[in-house]
Order: C-alpha cells, then structure tokens, then sequence
C-alpha cells in the first residue's frame, strides 16, 4: 500500500496499519526512511516561518535555514531513536512484550502520519505568526500524534503475546 494511503487509513485506525507494518517484517532501512521522511517534512514545515522571521528581525535566511537543518535532518533522527528506546522500556514496565523494534517502528509512523497538521502548522507559523491559532494547531497536532504513537505502541507491545 502507498505510503499516502496508509497515512490516510491511520487516520481511521492507527492500530491496524502500525500491524500491518510489523507484519512485513523486522527492516531497519524501513523504519529508518519513516523517521527520516518526517524529519524531511518537518523541515520543509519549518521554511515558511524561518522566512517570516528573516524577514521581520532582518535575520540571514541561510544561516536560519542551515541551523534548521542540521536540527531536524541531522541530530532529530538520534534523538528520535532514543525516544523510541525509552518507550519500548516504559513498556515492558507495564508488560509490554515487544520488540525495541516495534517501539521504534510506531514512534516513526506516528510522526509519519502526522506531517499533514505538522505541514499545516508550518503554514500558520509562517503566515499568520505567533498566537491562539499557532497554538491550537500545535495542540491538535500533538494530541494527534500522541493517539497514533500510543495506539501503535499498544499494538507492538501487545504483539509478542
């Protein structure tokens, strides 16, 4: 299935495409194009707002641009597999009976699945600033990611049982 449609379809059910992923079989290239793909996004996501501020504090676009970048595409992706480490701990805590694996592999879909209110965040940061709508996209989009990390989590903790 298309990645898009697979986005699409976790918008109806987080749990059944995080399985359906696991049920490929265990690919670090894969999980590791997931969390790379996103890191993309969210720097694409990040331009407009970059813009905004060169523009209005005077500020070199470039150097902005390079900084955001070496953020997101460079160090993100580390701190992302740590994160997806520490979850697949705090989830054998509550007996979880995963793989390290499939921690990783929902964290990354989850924030895969979510570039659409992470593209539109960006937008409203670069076009409409600092504010009650920049703050309402941004808790949308996280409680969105939230729903489809732990739905996934569920489903990967859930899947060595």
């Amino acid at each position: 299935m298309p990645v898009t449609a697979d986005i699409v379809a976790t918008y109806r059910g987080p749990g059944r495409v995080v399985r359906r992923l696991l049920d490929m079989g265990q690919r670090e290239d894969r999980s590791l194009a997931l969390v790379m793909s996103f890191c993309v996004i969210a720097f694409i996501a990040r331009l407009p707002a970059l813009s905004r501020k060169a523009h209005l504090e005077g500020l070199d676009l470039s150097m902005q641009m390079g900084g955001a970048l070496l953020g997101t595409v460079i160090i993100l992706p580390l701190l992302f597999y740590c994160l997806g480490w520490l979850s697949h701990l705090a989830a054998k805590l509550f007996g979880g009976a995963g793989t390290a694996y499939g921690a990783r592999l929902a964290l990354f879909w989850a924030l895969l699945a979510s570039t659409p209110l992470v593209l539109l965040n960006g937008l409203v940061a670069g076009f409409i600033g600092p504010g009650p709508a920049l703050n309402l996209v941004g808790a949308i989009w996280f409680a969105v990611f939230l729903w489809f990390w732990i739905s996934g989590l569920v489903q990967a903790e859930r899947r060595a049982k």
